[in-house]
C-alpha cells in the first residue's frame, strides 16, 4: 500500500471482497462507520470509496448507500490501477490537483507552467482550479480536486488564511499536500516558497544601498499571510541592521485592491485616498518598498498625481514586475523563480505520493532585479 490513509481504506476493502466477507450487491458500510472502523476522518472514507466507485467495485446511490457492485472487475487489475500493487509505491501516472487564487502576467502564471511542465515531463495528468482568493471556494475546491481524482494537491493559500479545516484535515489524514508561495502555520504541510524574509530585507538594502534612508513600507493587510508577514520581518531587520529606527508611521497594511475580486474601481479609488494620506503623513520618505506589483502601479500613480517625480524625488520597488521586451522591467523588484517554485511542488508532491517525507520548508532562489523606477534620493540644496 502506499501509506496513505484513504489507499488503506481502500486496499482493506479490496481484500474484503477478495475474502467474500463483502459480496456482490451487499451493502458496503457506510463513510462514518468506516471512518471509525479505520480511525479517521470522513473526507478519506468518502475518497476511498469514491475511487473504489470510480473502479467498479461499488456503487454508490444517494440516500440508500454504498453496495458492492453486482458484476465485479478483475480484482489484482484494479489493485494495481489504483496503486495498491506494492508497499511504497504508485504504478503509473499520478494525477494531481492545483488550487490557487488566480494567476496573471505578474505573478501566479509562470508558477502555472512550472507545475504543468513538471507534470507533463512525468507524464501526470494535472487538474486546475481557481479559489479566487475566497475561504469557502479553496475548501469547497480541497473537496472537489479529490473527488474529481488528485492523488495530491498543489495549494496555493487563499489571503489571510490562518486555518482551512478542510486543507487541515487532508493533511492530517496523510493525503499529499504541497504548499506553494506561502506556508500556513499550524498545518504541517510542505511548503515551496521565496525565503521572503531574505528577499525583502535585500531589496531594502538595495534601497538604502542607494542613499534613501526613509523608506516605507506598503502592502495588503498581513495578518496571517506568512509571505506578507514575512518581508515585513524582512524589511524591519534591514532597517535595524542599518541603525535605522522602526518608524510605524512608515508602513501601511491597508490596501485591497491587489487582491482577487478586489480589483475594482472603488476599491483602487478607496486605496488611492488611502495613499494620499499615508504620503502627506509620511515625512522624509524618499522610497517605497510595496508588497505587490499591482499595488507599485497605485504608489506611482497616486505619486505623479501628487506632483512627485518617479524616480527623480521618489524611489518605488515591489515583488515581482513584469518585464518590458524593450525597455525591460518597470520597478526594481524582487524576481522570484516561479517556474521553479511549481517543478518543485511537483516533485515533492509525487515524492509524497510514493510515501516518503519531505522537508517542511522548501526555499526557491530568487534575485533583485534593478529597473527603471529606483535611483538615489534627491541631493538637498545647501541653506543660504
Amino acid at each position: 500500500m502506499t501509506g496513505l490513509l484513504y489507499a488503506n481504506v481502500m486496499a482493506e476493502l479490496l481484500e474484503d471482497v477478495r475474502r467474500g466477507q463483502l459480496r456482490a450487491g451487499s451493502r458496503v458500510p457506510g463513510e462514518l462507520e468506516l471512518a471509525r472502523r479505520f480511525s479517521v476522518s470522513r473526507i478519506t472514507t468518502r475518497r476511498a470509496l469514491d475511487l473504489l466507485a470510480r473502479a467498479g467495485i461499488v456503487e454508490r446511490a444517494r440516500g440508500r448507500g454504498t453496495f458492492v457492485s453486482a458484476t465485479l472487475p478483475d480484482l489484482d487489475r484494479v489493485r494495481a490501477d489504483l496503486g495498491l500493487a506494492a508497499p511504497g509505491s504508485v504504478v503509473g501516472a499520478s494525477t494531481l490537483g492545483l488550487l490557487l487564487p488566480d494567476f496573471a502576467e505578474a505573478y501566479g502564471l509562470d508558477l502555472v507552467r512550472g507545475v504543468e511542465a513538471a507534470c507533463t515531463s512525468r507524464g501526470h495528468s494535472l487538474l486546475l482550479r481557481r479559489t479566487y482568493g475566497e475561504r469557502g471556494a479553496e475548501e469547497a475546491g480541497v473537496s472537489a480536486l479529490m473527488r474529481a481524482g488528485a492523488q495530491a494537491l498543489i495549494v496555493f493559500p487563499v489571503h489571510g488564511e490562518h486555518y482551512n479545516p478542510v486543507l487541515l484535515q487532508a493533511v492530517l489524514d496523510g493525503f499529499p499536500v504541497v504548499l506553494v508561495d506561502r506556508y500556513l502555520r499550524g498545518i504541517p504541510a510542505p511548503s515551496v516558497a521565496t525565503d521572503n524574509v531574505s528577499a525583502a530585507a535585500a531589496l531594502t538594502r538595495f534601497l538604502l544601498d542607494l542613499g534613501h534612508r526613509g523608506v516605507a513600507f506598503v502592502s495588503p493587510p498581513i495578518e496571517n499571510t506568512s509571505s506578507l508577514e514575512d518581508r515585513f520581518a524582512g524589511y524591519r531587520a534591514a532597517l535595524e541592521a542599518a541603525g535605522l529606527p522602526a518608524r510605524p508611521e512608515l508602513a501601511l497594511h491597508a490596501l485591497e485592491s491587489s487582491l482577487p475580486l478586489h480589483l475594482r474601481p472603488e476599491n483602487v479609488r478607496i486605496d488611492v485616498a488611502r495613499l494620499e494620506a499615508f504620503i502627506a503623513a509620511a515625512s522624509g520618505v524618499t522610497a517605497f518598498l510595496v508588497a505587490e506589483y499591482t499595488l507599485a502601479l497605485a504608489v506611482t500613480h497616486t505619486l505623479r498625481a501628487l506632483g512627485r517625480r518617479v524616480p527623480e524625488e521618489v524611489s518605488v520597488a515591489c515583488f515581482d514586475s513584469p518585464a518590458d521586451p524593450l525597455d525591460g522591467p518597470l520597478f526594481t523588484h524582487v524576481r522570484q523563480d516561479q517556474e521553479a517554485m511549481g517543478r518543485r511542488a511537483v516533485d515533492l508532491a509525487v515524492t509524497r505520493l510514493e510515501g516518503q517525507e519531505v522537508p517542511l520548508r522548501n526555499p526557491v532562489a530568487f534575485e533583485i532585479v534593478p529597473g527603471r523606477s529606483t535611483a538615489p534620493p534627491p541631493r538637498k540644496e545647501p541653506s543660504p
